[in-house]
C-alpha cells in the first residue's frame, strides 16, 4: 500500500465522524424564532434584508403603508421594516449562527508529514491526529452553543420589541404635537379677531387703552406659544423619523389630526404579573444564559482532570542503505525497508491545576446568572405594577378632562362672551376665561398623549422590549405665560 493510500485509510474514520456530526445553517439565518416572537408580541412582521429582492419587497411594503395616514400599528410595521439598526442586529444574528455551527462541528483532524534524510538513511513519518477530548465532549459543547444561539435569537427579538415600543411612544408624541399646533392656530385666529374688534371698539371710545392692551397682549402670548409648539412639532416628527428609519421622499408621511379616543374601559391588571413572567423576552434570555452556564459548569466538572487528550495514528516507513561487495568484487548498496505503524496518545497532566479554577469560575458565573435572573423577575413584576398604575391613573385623568374640565371651561367662556356682549363684564375677565380654556385644552391633549404612552409602556412591561420612563415633561403652552390682566398667571 502506498503512503497516500495509508493516509487516506487513517483519515477515513475521522472524516466519517465529522460528516455525521456536521451542523447546517438554517434557511433564514435563525429568523423564524424572531419572527414568531414579534408576531405574537406586537402583531407585526419583520424581514432580514440581505439581497436586492428582499430589499425591494420591504421597500414596497413600506411605501404602501406610507400612502395612508400612519396609525400606531403601521408606524410599528414601518420601523420594523426600515430601521437599519434593527437590520444590523439581524445580521449579527447570522454571525452568531455561524459561530454556533462552527462550535457544533467535530474537532478538525491534523495531518503531519515529515521526511528526514541522513547519510544512507531516509525516515518518513505520516500522522493523523485528532483530539479525543474535544470529540468526547462534542455533545455537551454543541448543546451549550445551541443554547447560546437561542439566547441570541431572543436578544434580536428583544431589540425589535424595543424598537416597536419606542416607535409607538414617539408616534403618540408626534401626533399630540401636531394636534396642539392645530388647536393653538385656531385659538390664535380667534384671538386675532378679538384683538381687531378691541381696536375698533377703542376707536369708537367703547374700550379704553388698558383693556385694548390686555387683549393685544393675550394675542401675542398665544402667538409665542404657537411658535414654541411648532418647534416642538418639528422635534417630535424628526424623532419619529429616526425611529422609523425613513429618508428622502418617505419623509412626506402623514399623521392623523388627533390622537385616538380613549377605550371605553381600561384593561384589567389582575393577571398581568403572571403574564409578564411567562412572556417577557428579557427573562427568556436570562433563562437561556443560565441554562448555557449550567451546561458549562457540568462540562467543567466532568472534565476537570483532563484538558487535552489527543489520539493519533502513525505510519513510519524507514529506509536504510548498507554498502556491500558482490561476488565478482563489484561494490553494491542494499536497502533495508522497515514499516512501523501504531497509535499514539498525547494528554496533558494537570500538575499545577486539577481543574479547580475552571470549575470555580463556571460555578460563580452560574450563581451570578441565577441571581440576575431572580433580580430581573422581581423587577419585571414591579415594572408591571408601576406601568399599570400609571396607565390606570392616566386613563382617569384623561377621562376627567374630557368629561368634566373641558365642558365646564367651555360653558364658562360661552357665558363670559354673552356677558361681555351685554357689557356685564370687562375684557379682563373674558381674557382670563379664554386663557384658562386654551390651557385646559392643551393639557387635555397632553393627558391623552400620556395615556397612550402609558399603554405602550404597559405592553412593553408585559412582553419585554424596554420599560419606558413614561411621557417626558411637556411644556405647557400657556402655563408659564406672562402675567394676566390682574397681575397673576392667567390659569
Amino acid at each position: 500500500m502506498s503512503a497516500r493510500s495509508r493516509l487516506r485509510a487513517a483519515a477515513a474514520p475521522v472524516a466519517g465522524l465529522a460528516l455525521s456530526a456536521c451542523a447546517s445553517f438554517s434557511p433564514d439565518g435563525g429568523m423564524d424564532a424572531v419572527q414568531a416572537t414579534i408576531s405574537t408580541g406586537v402583531g407585526a412582521g419583520v424581514s432580514k434584508v440581505s439581497d436586492e429582492a428582499t430589499a425591494g419587497t420591504a421597500h414596497r411594503a413600506v411605501a404602501g403603508l406610507l400612502r395612508a395616514h400612519l396609525t400606531p400599528g403601521s408606524a410599528v410595521q414601518v420601523a420594523l421594516l426600515s430601521n437599519r439598526g434593527l437590520q444590523a442586529a439581524f445580521h449579527d444574528l447570522g454571525v452568531s449562527e455561524a459561530a454556533y455551527v462552527q462550535a457544533s462541528l467535530p474537532p478538525v483532524p491534523r495531518f503531519t508529514y515529515a521526511r528526514l534524510t541522513g547519510p544512507g538513511e531516509i525516515d518518513v513519518t505520516y500522522a493523523v491526529v485528532a483530539s479525543l477530548f474535544d470529540l468526547a465532549t462534542l455533545p455537551a459543547r454543541k448543546g451549550i452553543a445551541e443554547r447560546r444561539f437561542r439566547a441570541t435569537q431572543d436578544r434580536a427579538a428583544e431589540q425589535a420589541l424595543t424598537l416597536a415600543a419606542e416607535a409607538r411612544r414617539q408616534y403618540y408624541r408626534a401626533v399630540a404635537a401636531d394636534q396642539s399646533v392645530a388647536f393653538l392656530e385656531q385659538a390664535l385666529a380667534s384671538a386675532e379677531a378679538a384683538s381687531t374688534l378691541a381696536t375698533q371698539l377703542g376707536e369708537s371710545g367703547a374700550l379704553n387703552k388698558l383693556e385694548q392692551a390686555r387683549e393685544h397682549a393675550f394675542t401675542a402670548e398665544i402667538g409665542a406659544q404657537l411658535a414654541r409648539a411648532r418647534v416642538q412639532k418639528r422635534v417630535e416628527r424628526e424623532a419619529l423619523v429616526r425611529r422609523l428609519g425613513l429618508w428622502g421622499p418617505e419623509l412626506a408621511f402623514r399623521l392623523p389630526s388627533a390622537l385616538p379616543s380613549l377605550p371605553r374601559r381600561p384593561r384589567d391588571g389582575g393577571a398581568l404579573e403572571a403574564e409578564a413572567l411567562r412572556r417577557r423576552i428579557d427573562l427568556r434570555v436570562a433563562r437561556s444564559d443560565l441554562a448555557a452556564l449550567a451546561g458549562e459548569y457540568d462540562l467543567g466538572t466532568a472534565t476537570r482532570l483532563v484538558s487535552a487528550f489527543d489520539i493519533s495514528f502513525l505510519s513510519n516507513p524507514e529506509s536504510t542503505a548498507k554498502a556491500g561487495v558482490a561476488p565478482d568484487g563489484t561494490p553494491t548498496i542494499a536497502r533495508d525497508n522497515v514499516q512501523r505503524r501504531g497509535p499514539s496518545i498525547d494528554f496533558a497532566v494537570p500538575i499545577y491545576d486539577f481543574g479547580e479554577t475552571a470549575v470555580r469560575g463556571a460555578r460563580e458565573s452560574y450563581l451570578a446568572a441565577a441571581h440576575r435572573l431572580a433580580e430581573r423577575a422581581i423587577s419585571a413584576r414591579s415594572e408591571v405594577r408601576e406601568a399599570y398604575g400609571r396607565y390606570r391613573g392616566e386613563y382617569d385623568i384623561t377621562r376627567h378632562y374630557a368629561e368634566t374640565v373641558l365642558p365646564l371651561n367651555k360653558t364658562i367662556l360661552d357665558q363670559s362672551v354673552l356677558q361681555f356682549s351685554g357689557m356685564l363684564v370687562d375684557v379682563s375677565q373674558l381674557i382670563i376665561d379664554a386663557r384658562t380654556r386654551i390651557l385646559s385644552n392643551i393639557q387635555a391633549i397632553e393627558a391623552r398623549r400620556d395615556f397612550w404612552i402609558a399603554a405602550a409602556d404597559l405592553d412593553a412591561s408585559v412582553i419585554g422590549g424596554g420599560f419606558g420612563p413614561g411621557a417626558p415633561e411637556a411644556a405647557a403652552p400657556l402655563a408659564d405665560a406672562a402675567p394676566g390682566p390682574t397681575g397673576a398667571a392667567g390659569g
